[in-house]
C-alpha cells in the first residue's frame, strides 16, 4: 500500500492543475460565505437565520471544484491510456482505487479545513456587524463546532462520491456532469413538486440536502433528518459510487 501511495501521490502533486485547484477550492469557498454574510441582517427583535449556514454557505460553491478536482485523477489515466501503465505496475485495481481515495481525501480534507475556519470567522465578524445577537456562538461551541466540522467531512465524501463515479463511467466531462447534476438537479427538482411528502423524501435521499443538513445549528426540529443522518446520506451515496466504480474496475479492460 506504501508503493501505491507514493505513486498516486507523485502523480496528483505533479499535475500542473492540482495545485491551483485546491487554492480555488478555498478562495471560492470563502468570498461565496463572505458574500452571503455580508447580505443576511438581523433585526433586534427577531433573527430567523441559521449563521452556521450562512457563514458556510460557500460549501455549496466550493464542491464543485473538489468534484473537478476528484474526477480527473482517475478519469485522466483513462483517458490518456496511462491507466495501462498504473495497472501493469501496480496490479491491484481496488488497492489503485483505494490508494486515489486516500490522497484525495488528505487533499480535500486539509484545503476543506482551511476554506471552513477563514469561512467561519469572517462570517462571525460580518454577522456581528449586520444585527445578529453579541451572543453569535463561537467556532468552539459544540453546534458550531458541529457544523464546520461537518462541513470539512461532507467536502471529503464528495471527493469520493466524484471519484467512484469517475472510475465507473471513465469519461471526465460526462463524471463531472453526473456529480454536479445529481447535487445540484435534487434541490431544483424539490422545489418544483408540490406533494409535501413526495418533496420530503427527495429531500431526504439528496446528496447536497442532506448532506448539507450537518450545518444546521438551529431549528432542527424542522428538519427531514438529523443532521448527522443527513450526513449519512452522503456517505452512503459516495460509499455506493465507490464499490460500483471498483467492482466495474475489476471487470473491464483497462
Amino acid at each position: 500500500m506504501r508503493q501505491h501511495l507514493h505513486a498516486e501521490w507523485t502523480k496528483l502533486r505533479t499535475l500542473p492543475g492540482t495545485g491551483w485547484l485546491l487554492l480555488a477550492l478555498v478562495a471560492l469557498t470563502v468570498a461565496v460565505s463572505v458574500a452571503a454574510a455580508a447580505v443576511v441582517s438581523c433585526t433586534p427583535a427577531d433573527c430567523g437565520h441559521d449563521p452556521a449556514k450562512i457563514s458556510l454557505f460557500g460549501i455549496q460553491a466550493g464542491q464543485a471544484v473538489v468534484a473537478i478536482l476528484a474526477v480527473p485523477a482517475i478519469s485522466g489515466e483513462f483517458g490518456t491510456g496511462m491507466i495501462r501503465t498504473t495497472l501493469a505496475a501496480l496490479p491491484g485495481r481496488i488497492t489503485v482505487l483505494s490508494a486515489k481515495a486516500v490522497i484525495l481525501t488528505g487533499l480535500t480534507l486539509t484545503a476543506g479545513s482551511v476554506a471552513v475556519l477563514a469561512s467561519a470567522l469572517a462570517g462571525r465578524v460580518i454577522l456581528l456587524d449586520n444585527g445578529f445577537a453579541p451572543e453569535l456562538p463561537a467556532l468552539t461551541d459544540g453546534p458550531m463546532l458541529r457544523a464546520a466540522v461537518g462541513s470539512v467531512l461532507y467536502l471529503a465524501l464528495i471527493a469520493l462520491f466524484s471519484l467512484g463515479i469517475a472510475t465507473a463511467v471513465r469519461d471526465s466531462a460526462t463524471a463531472i456532469g453526473v456529480v454536479l447534476g445529481l447535487l445540484y438537479l435534487f434541490p431544483a427538482i424539490i422545489l418544483m413538486i408540490p406533494d409535501e411528502d413526495a418533496a420530503k423524501l427527495l429531500w431526504q435521499i439528496s446528496p447536497m440536502n442532506a448532506g448539507l443538513a450537518i450545518q444546521a445549528t438551529t431549528h432542527l426540529s424542522s428538519l427531514p433528518l438529523s443532521p448527522w443522518a443527513g450526513l449519512g446520506v452522503l456517505a452512503a451515496w459516495a460509499a455506493a459510487a465507490l464499490l460500483g466504480g471498483g467492482l466495474l474496475l475489476r471487470l473491464r479492460d483497462a
